[in-house]
């Protein structure tokens, strides 16, 4: 999977149940995707997005050389976003330490922060299962000729990969013959989206793991991460 920032209950999902996990960064960076934001609640109703701010970069930059702006605010920003909370979630305080632990360390790379905060996550909620960078691997692959071909190679330059799991928006453009002719079983792990209460009359689902901990206990996530199916 590409490096998210503080991403959904589905990605963590994948994270807990694969015995690796790895990061692609050595792809090309798409704007507006969820590598520097995501969404949170707002103050009243609807949500809105915490963001990154980035460094201009060129089309054809790859995700291992983004770069952060760091001449922003875009710490304390976030931090100031996630305030309303304090009024209605009760892992408030929880969350905010979690988050000030990251945040007291300095990043230039966007992966570095990605990684951080996704390993400050899953030792929150006791996931095991290691985080790799793909470019810190020291790993020879060989060319992805299709977007299917990246796991594919990856699995296969690692060695006694049987199985492969991708979420279900990846279900179209993989071909799955590739993955049997390699003794590779490609599955995609669909993750049922549990309601909790966000104190509000309208739920809003899918919003970045933030939230998810501000109202559930470490506990009562890892049952929501156990809630999926395999397609």
């Amino acid at each position: 999977m590409q490096p998210y920032f503080f991403p959904y209950l589905g990605y963590f999902s994948l994270i807990k149940n694969t015995e690796e996990f790895i990061l692609l960064d050595a792809v090309q960076f798409i704007r507006h995707g969820w590598i520097e934001r995501n969404r949170i609640l707002k103050p009243a109703e609807g949500w809105q997005y915490i963001q990154v701010p980035l460094q201009k970069y060129s089309r054809e930059t790859l995700i291992k050389d983004i770069v952060i702006n760091n001449s922003a605010e875009w710490k304390r920003k976030i931090t100031a976003q996630l305030e309303h909370y304090k009024k209605t979630a009760p892992y408030y305080k929880t969350v905010v330490t979690l988050l000030s632990a990251v945040f007291a360390n300095e990043y230039t790379s966007i992966v570095d922060l990605n990684f951080k905060s996704l390993k400050a996550v899953c030792e929150y909620l006791e996931i095991q299962a290691p985080i790799k960078v793909f470019s810190h691997m020291d790993l020879t692959i060989e060319k992805a000729n299709a977007p299917d071909e990246w796991a594919l190679n990856i699995c296969k330059a690692i060695g006694n990969v049987n199985e492969y799991r991708n979420p279900p928006g990846g279900i179209k453009f993989f071909d799955h013959s590739k993955y049997e002719s390699n003794q590779i079983v490609l599955k995609f792990q669909k993750i049922n989206l549990t309601e909790y209460t966000q104190r509000r009359p309208v739920f809003e689902p899918g919003l970045s793991i933030i939230d998810v901990m501000m109202f559930n206990s470490a506990e009562q996530i890892n049952a929501m991460l156990l809630n999926y199916e395999l397609l």
